[in-house]
């Protein structure tokens, strides 16, 4: 194991940061994994998963079963760590911009098809390495303007010639579910099958730039650029992990949840371990343009009628709100069929305020699917 420690906004005077990433395995001896926890430094549950991960790429590397590299970043936002109000992590959204640390990482697939252009030829796995090559150019010449650009800058800077990227979240409260591109729906089964995936949410491009697309996204935008005669192919598999909710910090979910990560790489050729069946997946993957977002129509208690991980039908009740002082009380009801995946965990909301999420089978939004 390499530890190695990355300076973020080192100034005078002014609050400076360090981030930690370890290096297991031998760089070009196999497939390269970046895995991340907590970009959104309250989502505590990923941390846990990665101190266990690390415990036992440990052990592995000095048993030489490791037949690549991998980098873990067990704790990917010391300034959102940092940032606590009134007592309160406060680790979603930067305090000096409001800006979600998990939005806005430089999309370089615009620089690629300008610096790639008559560079590339018929043979795929070295067009791939040219992708990749160009691709960490593009992120070493991104120009940043604070200290959260810094953060993103290092991160992005590890994981965007990543063969697997793994950015490990969890929601406000939630069944285990994930967020990938859509190109990469079969290859991602097999990681929500091991980790018991509730729903598997697809997107070519969910708005916002989140870190995970911006490793993914260019390579069927390259691909679709420069056509059927110039393969190019889908050179990341990048997946967002939502290890259910908040409050599920458990060493029992966090041994679990690792060792779905672990048996996956091991799947993937990453690991010379003893491979575990694949499970039966639990759902198939579906459209993020299909999850339905429902909000509270005025303020109240929140009671839910349905379980998180339960299928509903189209008009089901989902929950009712209760005004204490009025006596209203009003029944949410989803319109589309699917799986009950998350939910808030307050349960007294003000008018608007989200209340939970459907994954239904049907596309139906458009514009920004990713909200906040």
């Amino acid at each position: 194991m390499q530890p190695t420690f990355h300076p973020i906004a080192m100034e005078d005077n002014v609050a400076t940061f360090q981030l930690t990433s370890y290096r297991f395995g031998i760089p070009g001896a196999g497939k390269k994994v970046y895995i991340q926890a907590s970009l959104h430094a309250d989502e505590v549950p990923a941390m846990l998963v990665a101190h266990v991960l690390r415990r036992e790429l440990e052990r592995l590397e000095a048993e030489g079963r490791i037949k690549g590299e991998i980098i873990l970043v067990p704790a990917a936002n010391p300034i959102g760590l940092s940032q606590v109000v009134h007592g309160a992590p406060f680790g979603r959204y930067d305090l000096s911009t409001g800006l979600n640390f998990n939005r806005f990482y430089k999309h370089v697939a615009a620089d690629l098809k300008a610096s790639l252009k008559d560079a590339l030829g018929p043979d795929a796995q070295a067009n791939a390495a040219l992708v990749r090559e160009h691709a960490r150019r593009s992120i070493a010449a991104w120009t940043t303007e604070s200290p959260t650009q810094d953060l993103k800058k290092t991160l992005l800077g590890m994981a965007i010639d990543a063969d697997i990227m793994l950015d490990l979240h969890c929601d406000n409260e939630a069944v285990l579910h994930l967020y990938c591109g859509t190109p990469l729906a079969e290859r991602v089964k097999p990681l929500a099958a091991l980790l018991g995936a509730h729903a598997t949410l697809l997107a070519r491009e969910s708005g916002g730039e989140p870190f995970d697309e911006a490793c993914s996204r260019l390579w069927w935008e390259l691909a679709d650029h420069f056509g059927p005669d110039t393969p190019i192919p889908m050179g990341c598999v990048a997946v967002t992990v939502e290890l259910r909710g908040e409050m599920d910090v458990r060493y029992d979910l966090a041994e679990k949840d690792a060792q779905g990560l672990l048996q996956y790489l091991a799947h993937q050729g990453v690991l010379d371990i003893a491979l575990a069946p694949l499970p039966a997946l639990l759902a198939e993957p579906t459209p993020l343009e299909g999850v339905e977002p429902i909000a509270a129509p005025h303020s109240g208690v929140l009671v839910f009628l349905k379980k998180l991980g339960e299928r509903v039908q189209a008009g089901d009740a989902v929950a009712d709100i209760v005004n204490p002082v009025s006596g209203k009380v009003s029944t949410l009801r989803c319109t589309q069929s699917g799986v009950l995946f998350a939910s808030t965990a307050h349960r007294h909301l003000l008018r608007g305020m989200h209340v939970c999420k459907i994954a239904g089978g049907t596309a139906w939004r458009t514009g920004s699917l990713l909200g906040n």
